[in-house]
């Protein structure tokens, strides 16, 4: 770059030389020129040629001018291919210029100029054969540095062709004497000159670690062996679960929630059927569930072959076919749940016969609608309902009823609130294994029964009124609203409910005594502990006492952090108000299973009605109704997969997660735990650590 430049200047130099033709010909003449203010001694006109950053032209022509009291004349001329700075890659518009002047002062000024604007100069002889000349050198040696770079790339690209077919086990090699060294670093060098680490190991492998080291050993040949203790220390260990192809997936979304602490109860396993189970519920169809469901299959039979492309997938990709029997086993449980709800494609299946039949005495007629009365019910047709329910799901003639959407609402809406309580109810159980198993009795009395109480006393008592209205009350009457019901038995306490609005005798009494029962439970739960703390410092200490991690010189710290009065009861007052106020909050929440399975079974049937009907409806003829099928089929078919089944599939899998995470897990789960991250040279390879 720099040859190229010079011989730009070379070149621009003539050029400035034949523009300017007088002080050609006065050189070549001889003329010289006399200074009369000097006593006629005579001047030789000298130049500079040179190349400069064109946007420092208009400086560097005032600079010169005012250095040279304007007896410097400065010619330039845009060089109009680009030019790259060496440094940086970027292009730089140059201009190569040439400055006319006298005396030896004043040469050694514009040069000073020209690098304090970081121009950069070149020599130029005055004689035209001379600057062909230099030119002609210039050339020759531009070619001569083109020839030795194709040379140096040719060699360059010979020499990577022959590494890359190791370079990935050289990768490979160093990642691995890497990794080796940084934990040899972290060993410490005893008085007899051994190596000594310590480190966390699975018991369950405990055996295999020492197989390992006493074969490292003999594979060494040294002489002495390694010997493997297991000591005992304060400090919490690491969390480690083993999971499978299976598990694996359930497992990553409880550790973006927290990883469990040290022998707490592991949520994961529960996921594994509950996830799915809630997510059909919101997702319940047939149809949509199978097609998921075959999409999960494909991943699992085709996973060697996913894995070795693996890599080369972007992040969604990747991450869909890691969870690819999290897909199988929600499109499965939602075929399961598309099932109950009899809906397939926004359609009904007449599996058994349905239990209910009109009474038609008349040719049937279009626009003709029928009643069905469950009042008298027979073998016989002449009855409405034949006595015996739909042996699986719900009866298909309710996707003809007008009062569909009245059913199906309040029969999901109580499906909804009995689950929540069961999988609440089921995290509360959980929550008593690990106070058990740590050993806090406290904490069983003074936690988890009033929990299991007070939930019981409101929640549980509103799914007892909802089978019990479903079993036990006539359905021929106007029946009270169980809303009403648990309303009043906080804003009507003790008060008769009249006969309009009593599921069963006495009710206000019970209600009464379950109000109650929920309101001792919240000072129980707030006071109770930290009392028995206060009046029993060894059963406070023994609550608050955590594991101590070593201090950084190796060395076991035995303080603990001391708990004054007023934080142990504004803890307890938090946990009281979040756990009473969360019995509400989060059985409305699970309502979600109602409102995501509504939604769901709505788009469907708007789909169906606007596109797969429309051949239907338009009066063609049998050929032409088969040919427009095909048509909307080919329109019908990517609005559901890309609809339905993607986009609602995505929004159920978010809202059963929030179930879990905020519903059911805040019940037990602490997840304030460390991962166990044992040295693997996998995970090192596939860069899963940090560098």
């Amino acid at each position: 770059k720099q040859w190229y430049q010079r011989r730009v200047a070379i070149t621009a130099g003539g050029a400035f030389f034949q523009e300017g033709a007088a002080i050609e010909r006065e050189q070549q003449a001889g003329i010289l020129k006399y200074d009369e203010e000097l006593g006629g001694t005579a001047r030789h006109l000298s130049f500079l040629c040179g190349v400069i950053n064109r946007a420092k032209i208009p400086v560097f022509e005032r600079v010169l001018w005012r250095a040279s009291r304007g007896k410097a004349l400065l010619r330039h001329m845009e060089i109009t291919e680009p030019l790259k700075d060496p440094a940086t890659e970027e292009e730089i518009p140059k201009s190569t210029f040439i400055v006319y002047f006298q005396g030896e002062q004043l040469k050694i000024r514009v040069k000073k100029i020209c690098e304090g604007l970081g121009a950069t100069t070149y020599p130029c002889k005055e004689a035209y054969s001379e600057r062909k000349q230099t030119e002609m050198e210039v050339d020759k040696r531009i070619t001569e540095l083109i020839d030795i770079l194709k040379e140096t790339h040719n060699h360059r690209y010979r020499m990577l062709d022959t590494v890359v077919q190791n370079i990935n086990s050289w990768i490979i090699q160093v990642k691995k004497v890497k990794a080796i060294y940084y934990t040899m670093n972290k060993f410490k060098k005893t008085d007899t000159g051994l190596l000594m680490a310590e480190g966390w190991v699975p018991m369950s492998q405990l055996n295999d670690v020492d197989i390992a080291l006493k074969r490292g050993t003999t594979s060494a040949g040294s002489a002495t062996q390694a010997i493997l203790n297991t000591v005992t220390t304060r400090r919490t260990p690491p969390t480690y679960h083993k999971s499978n192809k299976l598990t694996k997936g359930f497992q990553a979304m409880i550790d973006a929630y927290g990883v469990a602490t040290y022998q707490e109860i592991n949520p994961a396993i529960f996921t594994i059927i509950t996830f799915p189970f809630l997510f059909g519920v919101m997702f319940g169809d047939l149809g949509h569930g199978f097609i998921m469901f075959l999409a999960g299959l494909y991943l699992v039979l085709k996973e060697s072959t996913f894995i070795k492309k693996l890599k080369s997938f972007d992040e969604i990709s990747a991450m869909m076919f890691h969870g690819r029997y999290i897909i199988m086993l929600n499109g499965l449980f939602a075929m399961y749940a598309g099932l109950l709800y009899n809906d397939i494609f926004a359609k009904s299946l007449n599996i058994f016969g349905s239990s209910w039949y009109p009474d038609i005495s008349e040719p049937i007629n279009k626009g003709i609608q029928y009643g069905l009365d469950p009042k008298e019910y027979g073998p016989l047709p002449s009855h409405n309902f034949s006595g015996h329910p739909y042996p699986f799901g719900i009866d298909p003639v309710w996707n003809l009823a007008e009062n569909k959407l009245t059913f199906i609402n309040s029969y999901k809406m109580k499906l909804a609130v009995i689950l929540g309580l069961i999988q609440m109810t089921f995290g509360v159980v959980i929550s008593y294994f690990n106070y058990r198993f740590k050993g806090s009795t406290l904490d069983v009395y003074c936690t988890f029964i009033p929990q299991m109480i007070f939930l019981q006393c409101i929640v549980g008592y509103l799914a007892f009124m909802i089978f019990f209205k479903w079993f036990t009350v006539n359905t021929h009457t106007a029946q009270p609203s169980i809303l009403l019901c648990l309303i009043s038995m906080f804003l009507k306490f003790g008060a008769p409910l009249g006969e309009d609005n009593e599921l069963y005798a006495n009710q206000h009494i019970v209600q009464s005594a379950l109000a109650v029962m929920a309101l001792i439970c919240v000072p129980w739960m707030m006071l109770a502990k930290p009392f028995i703390e206060r009046m029993y410092p060894r059963v406070r200490q023994a609550s608050y006492t955590q594991f101590d991690n070593e201090s950084e010189d190796g060395g076991e710290s035995d303080d603990h952090e001391e708990h004054s009065m007023t934080d142990i009861m504004v803890h307890q007052a938090i946990e009281t108000i979040e756990f009473t106020l969360g019995c509400i909050s989060n059985t409305a929440s699970y309502l979600r299973l109602w409102a995501l399975s509504l939604a769901h079974a709505e788009l469907s049937e708007v789909l169906w009605d606007m596109v797969m009907r429309m051949p239907f409806s338009m009066g063609l003829p049998v050929p032409g109704k088969a040919v427009m099928t095909i048509f909307v089929f080919a329109i019908w078919a990517p609005l559901t997969v890309v609809i339905l089944i993607v986009m609602e599939g995505l929004s159920a899998f978010l809202h059963a997660l929030r179930l879990h995470w905020v519903e059911f897990q805040n019940k037990f789960y602490k997840g304030e735990g460390v991962a166990f991250l044992p040295f693997s040279f996998e995970r090192i390879l596939n860069g899963d650590v940090d560098d």
